[in-house]
């Protein structure tokens, strides 16, 4: 069992309704108002329930707790083919996000996030050696973790299994080999890799890739941020899908 914290992803936890869910922790000083007041709706429509409990029970749960915990089971990954599925039920192009060996909570939170609003219709993380969905994770991403298929695999074999199925790869990497995304067919079906902080995307995944895509820059920094530059490049995406319909 995990506890997720956070006034907005505790309410979408229980909005998704994807997790089992055991009970909802309150702190006693907490106002039943806005948020919370939705918060109590859904625990009470959903039979969940309520304990009362003094702050510093929840202050040893979690820092940035809001008053609130909720007490569920661990994230349920998706497989590839649900997210596949998906993709064919909404008669749209493909839009995948492959995230190669994250290490940073706030970083995959953040991609997440930015992943839900623009559309995708899943994540892709590798079975091992990354950051996974904990609730700093969920805290990150303000809840949007659950509104979405993330699954975990084999990154080589996937993009294998994508590309079998018309899904362009393309690799956001920062090199001479990079194109310009003007260059790139960010309207056909594709999936965007964003690598590791540190080291970007490892060797095999890049192999993998059909093209290398690289953000234009202007500035003195030489280089930007995973998720700010994964982010840049997920609404680029659904810029060039927008204009094309």
């Amino acid at each position: 069992m995990e506890v997720i914290y956070g006034r907005n992803p505790v309410y979408e936890t229980l909005r998704a309704s994807k997790r089992r869910i055991f009970r909802l922790f309150l702190s006693q000083r907490a106002e039943i108002k806005g948020r919370l007041q939705e918060i109590v709706q859904l625990c009470e429509e959903y039979d969940i329930p309520i304990e009362r409990v003094p702050r510093q029970r929840l202050d040893k749960l979690a820092d940035g707790h809001q008053g609130v915990g909720l007490e569920t089971d661990s994230y349920i990954y998706s497989h590839i083919s649900e997210i596949l599925n998906k993709v064919k039920d909404s008669e749209e192009a493909a839009f995948i996000l492959i995230l190669d060996t994250l290490q940073d909570p706030q970083n995959l939170g953040t991609l997440l996030r930015t992943a839900e609003a623009a559309g995708v219709h899943g994540i892709i993380l590798p079975s091992r050696r990354t950051a996974t969905v904990t609730p700093a994770v969920v805290s990150a991403s303000s809840g949007a973790s659950e509104h979405l298929l993330i699954a975990q695999a084999n990154l080589a074999q996937t993009i294998t299994t994508l590309k079998s199925d018309a899904v362009w790869v393309i690799g956001l990497e920062r090199s001479p080999d990079a194109l310009p995304p003007d260059r790139i067919q960010l309207g056909a079906p594709l999936a965007l890799v964003v690598g590791s902080e540190a080291k970007g995307m490892r060797p095999l995944v890049r192999k993998s890739c059909d093209q290398l895509m690289q953000l234009p820059m202007r500035g003195d920094i030489a280089s930007l941020n995973a998720a700010v530059a994964g982010s840049i490049a997920l609404y680029l995406t659904l810029q060039r899908r927008a204009s094309s319909n």
